[in-house]
């Protein structure tokens, strides 16, 4: 009828993480309890889509076999909110109109003013990732005309990086 917060102890047992609850005494034969759990794992990146739990309520005044264990199976799911961002350097900028690209050319200025964009990935939690791929379309030809020179593409950090077909094709 009443609530009441349980003590409850973490243990190691045979390998595995035993928590005992001891719910008290006593208790009159034929009663009935309910018992909600709240359950903090962590780890569990690499567990796939669910976790299992083997359940066991024992009485100490008279054991039998109707102590069985039961299985409880819960979903994992694992939530993060990821935040792009990017800037380009500069920020914009104007080509003369009486510039034009000059073919086969290996100097960069020949190709057009040089910006650079860049974009930054965050992990806003509160899960951790790995396994993240980001898909960037970069338009460089807009009506059959060469739009955006790409030089290079690099990355940061611990991630990597394919580098898309015809990426800096005259080898500037």
């Amino acid at each position: 009828q009443g609530q009441e917060k349980l003590s409850c102890k973490l243990k190691k047992e045979n390998g595995t993480h035993v928590v005992l609850c001891e719910l008290g005494n006593p208790m009159k034969a034929g009663a009935q309890i309910t018992v909600d759990m709240e359950l903090s794992v962590s780890g569990l990146e690499d567990m796939g889509d669910a976790i299992t739990f083997q359940l066991q309520l024992q009485s100490k005044n008279s054991p039998s076999s109707a102590n069985a264990s039961v299985m409880v199976t819960v979903p994992v799911e694992a939530q993060a909110e990821m935040d792009l961002r990017g800037n380009s350097l500069p920020a914009s900028t104007v080509l003369p109109v009486s510039w034009h690209r000059v073919e086969g050319s290996r100097r960069q200025e020949d190709h057009g003013i040089k910006v650079e964009h860049v974009y930054q990935l965050h992990n806003k939690g509160p899960s951790t990732v790995s396994g993240v791929t980001l898909h960037l379309a970069i338009p460089n030809q807009l009506g059959g005309r060469v739009l955006l020179y790409l030089l290079e593409l690099g990355t940061e950090g611990s991630m990597s990086c394919d580098n898309p077909p015809g990426i800096n094709p005259e080898q500037v």
